[in-house]
């Protein structure tokens, strides 16, 4: 059974009239090598005709962002030529690599109609050998995404990457990194052996858990040990969790604004290679 090293709590950070808490990094948490940050936007309700999300074009090289559609929906374009609109369910996979300039915002439709909004967004790291990768993009719809049901149908668990109950997951990343998302109906269990030289990702989106024997609600993260394999979770009220596993890069991270490399001089690089317009065209 894996210990249970500390609870923590993410931190309300709104970003303009978006409702955000941000579970990585925190005071009480830099990271969980190879995931890096965590931004839990809303859950929050949209008037018609509203601005929608204010992540307009910026750039990102070094690492990977994998983005959760709870409600609503997100509108990706990015320097590569890559657009697409994701609804609710589904899930967006960018490999910003060796760099691109993207823009996250709502549809058209959502702008003009509003609704329900929720969504979490992951950074995941990129090894040394994968920093200068050619950026990627690929996003998927709820209906394209294996879903498991467990438990007596308590349990419906989405795979999104690596391999789950032996089955096959949407994305194949570049790494060996485990992603999904359990929705639990009130008393649903799942157990599950994850290898001890594996970091534990364990962000507990909504409702309230007990894992391992100790009670995870909403906006927690649950930082585990190294120690054991067995994850038990029991959900005492409708739950989702975001769950995740890797081996640690363990390599140097240094993370500047929209950057993550291994060294000062590499940041330094690739704020001179964006200015110098090496990181594509924006035409948004």
């Amino acid at each position: 059974m894996r210990s249970i090293k500390k609870i923590h709590n993410a931190v309300s950070s709104p970003i303009a009239d978006l409702i955000t808490y941000r579970a990585l990094p925190t005071n009480s948490i830099d990271h969980i090598d190879p995931f890096l940050f965590l931004n839990h936007h809303g859950y929050q309700e949209y008037s018609e005709n509203n601005n929608g999300l204010p992540f307009g074009p910026h750039p990102h090289r070094g690492f990977e962002t994998v983005t959760f559609i709870l409600k609503g929906d997100l509108t990706h374009k990015d320097s590569s030529g890559w657009e697409s609109v994701i609804k609710a369910g589904g899930v967006q996979w960018m490999t910003a690599g060796k760099g691109l300039i993207h823009a996250e915002i709502s549809s058209d439709e959502f702008k003009r109609n509003g609704g329900e909004l929720e969504l979490l967004q992951l950074w995941v790291n990129l090894p040394a050998k994968h920093k200068m990768t050619e950026p990627n993009y690929k996003g998927l719809q709820e209906e394209d995404i294996p879903q498991l049901s467990l438990d007596s149908g308590k349990v419906k668990l989405a795979a999104v990457s690596g391999n789950w109950e032996d089955k096959k997951s949407a994305f194949e990343p570049l790494n060996d990194i485990q992603l999904a998302t359990l929705y639990f109906a009130e008393g649903g269990k799942y157990s599950v052996e994850i290898p001890s030289e594996r970091n534990i990702f364990f962000y507990v989106v909504k409702g309230n858990l007990k894992v391992n024997g100790k009670e995870a609600k909403i906006h927690n993260l649950v930082e585990l040990g190294n120690d054991g394999k067995k994850l038990e979770i029991e959900a005492l009220e409708e739950s989702i969790l975001l769950l995740g596993h890797a081996v640690p890069f363990n390599e140097p991270i240094v993370a500047q604004g929209p950057f993550v490399m291994n060294s000062q001089q590499e940041i330094q690089q690739a704020f001179q290679d964006y200015q110098n317009g090496k990181f594509g065209d924006w035409n948004g």
